[in-house]
Parts: structure tokens; sequence; C-alpha cells
């Protein structure tokens, strides 16, 4: 997962920093390094500080790149203050920064997990990355080994993936319907 993200971020970057001239060049590696590592721990906070419902959000639908999503504009405004006060980046090229690469890089990552025509890579494994491997790669792991039997497959790709459990929390019975599959009621 991370080197997905370090992936997009140097792509994205090369727009929004290095042919930025407000970003003088000699700190291009910097920023870019510190772009990834704020959106990162971003995520990561987001998680540990429980805020599930608002990460759902960001994999469901088409709206990960979009910069009227909630969680991008946390994250945007997360990395912009880390430029600002890490590298000391003026506050306005440091928010033109974060607001031209957090979309673009969240909207890719996410697209490319959900799309089960890319090989390897997972939101399971993007839930893993920013939970910590914590008790959600576990949940992960049992609802694909048992959810098939259960008729949890909601897209019928042959596996039980986060995005199963995203079709049927937005379906008719939400998490009741869905747990009601998982035990028989």
């Amino acid at each position: 997962m991370l080197d997905q993200l370090t992936q997009l971020v140097q792509q994205y970057g090369d727009n929004a920093v290095v042919k930025n001239a407000a970003i003088p060049n000699e700190m291009n590696d910097a920023v870019l390094k510190e772009t990834e590592n704020s959106l990162f721990s971003g995520l990561q906070k987001m998680a540990s500080g429980g805020q599930f419902e608002q990460l759902a959000g960001l994999f469901q639908g088409n709206n990960a790149g979009s910069a009227s999503n909630p969680v991008v504009q946390q994250l945007v405004n997360q990395v912009s203050g880390s430029l600002g006060e890490k590298l000391g980046i003026d506050g306005q090229a440091a928010n033109g920064v974060a607001s031209n690469m957090i979309p673009q890089i969240l909207g890719s990552l996410i697209g490319k997990a959900k799309d089960p025509n890319v090989k390897g890579f997972e939101i399971s494994d993007l839930v893993s990355a920013i939970s910590g491997g914590g008790n959600n790669s576990g949940l992960m792991d049992a609802i694909s080994k048992y959810g098939g039997q259960f008729g949890l497959d909601q897209n019928n790709d042959g596996k039980v993936d986060m995005q199963d459990a995203m079709s049927a929390v937005t379906k008719k019975g939400g998490l009741g319907g869905l747990f009601g599959k998982l035990f028989g009621k």
C-alpha cells in the first residue's frame, strides 16, 4: 500500500510541486515526502480516532477525489498545515499543493483498490495499512474466508471484501441485514 501511495505522490507531485514556482526546487523532495507522510498519518489518525463512518464514506461511490468530500477536506488541511509547520512553506502555497494533490491521490488510490481489474491491491489492503494491521485485518480475513458461504459476495466477484461489506450496508437492511446473513437470522 505504501508503494502505491509513494508512486501516486510522485505522479501528482510533478505539476503540484516540481513545476510550482512557489516551491523552491531544492525543497521538492522534502515537500513530496512530507505530503506522503502527512497524508498517511492523517488516514491512520482517522482510523485510530474511530472515524470509521467518514472513512467508509471515502470508500463508497466515486467521491474520494472530490474536494467537497469531508475526509478529503480534513486531509488537505492536515497536509497543508504540516507543510507550513515542518517545512516553512507559505500558507497559500502549502494549501495549493495539498488542494491539488490530495484529491487526485485519494481518488486514484481508492479507485485502484475498488477496481477488480487491478490485481494485488484490495480495499482490505488499504484498511489494514491505515489501521496498523490490527483487528480490522482479522475481521476482513474472517469475512473473506466464511462470507461467501452466507451469500455475502454482493458483487459476485468470487471473494468477500470491503466492497461487498459497503454494498451490503448501503442496501436495504443495513448492518442488521449484513449480520443477519452472516449469523443465519
